[in-house]
């Protein structure tokens, strides 16, 4: 038996919003098609699987905590939005985390999150953005957020010029997203969408 199934058999996932087991967000707490948002951020076209509350934040707060399950989750309902913002050809760009929370969490939650959205969609992720540095987001405020900056180096041949969809867990402010997009596109990227698990009510205010 691989080490996988048997640790699915040992440890079952559980949805993070209800505890029933099966998923880590079962049907009936994921959110459907109606929920979805779209939006902009700096220009940016964005998709979110809907605003950050309810099951999503509890999934998103359980993805955080190390939950490989509701990453696989998480990761099957963006590839309906891999869909709707990708071209073949394209290629899905991680957000990557902090080495810290990573080590912390046993994986990069974005890197998952495009590993099984491709996956599902046929769209191949591509690591094309590397952490070089700075803090994490979570828990700044929004004027520590829009100054942080100077986060990210990208890696050119990774995209092989192909257009670049991001992924992320989150979007907040904006100022990751962003910074990413233009560190790719600097790079000779062009960057056609970000695709998030959730929208935070901070990101709808800060709209233009």
């Amino acid at each position: 038996m691989r080490l996988e199934s048997l640790l699915d058999a040992l440890f079952p996932a559980v949805c993070a919003a209800c505890d029933r087991t099966g998923s880590g967000l079962c049907e009936r707490c994921r959110p459907g098609p109606e929920a979805r948002e779209r939006f902009a951020l700096g220009g940016l076209p964005c998709l979110a699987l809907g605003r950050y509350d309810g099951a999503l934040l509890q999934a998103v707060l359980a993805l955080k905590a190390g939950r490989r399950d509701v990453a696989a989750a998480l990761g099957e309902l963006l590839a309906g939005l891999v869909a709707e913002a990708a071209l073949p050809g394209d290629a899905l760009v991680p957000v990557p985390t902090t080495a810290p929370r990573r080590r912390a969490r046993g994986f990069d939650q974005a890197v998952l999150l495009a590993a099984t959205a491709g996956r599902i969609a046929g769209v191949p992720p591509a690591a094309a953005l590397v952490r070089t540095g700075g803090p994490a987001q979570h828990g700044l405020g929004r004027a520590l957020r829009l100054a942080a900056a100077g986060r990210f180096r990208a890696e050119p041949a990774a995209l092989a010029g192909r257009r670049a969809v991001l992924v992320d867990d989150v979007a907040t402010t904006g100022a990751t997203l962003c910074e990413a997009a233009g560190v790719l596109e600097k790079a000779g990227a062009r960057v056609a969408a970000a695709i998030v698990v959730a929208r935070t009510h901070e990101a709808a205010r800060n709209q233009p």
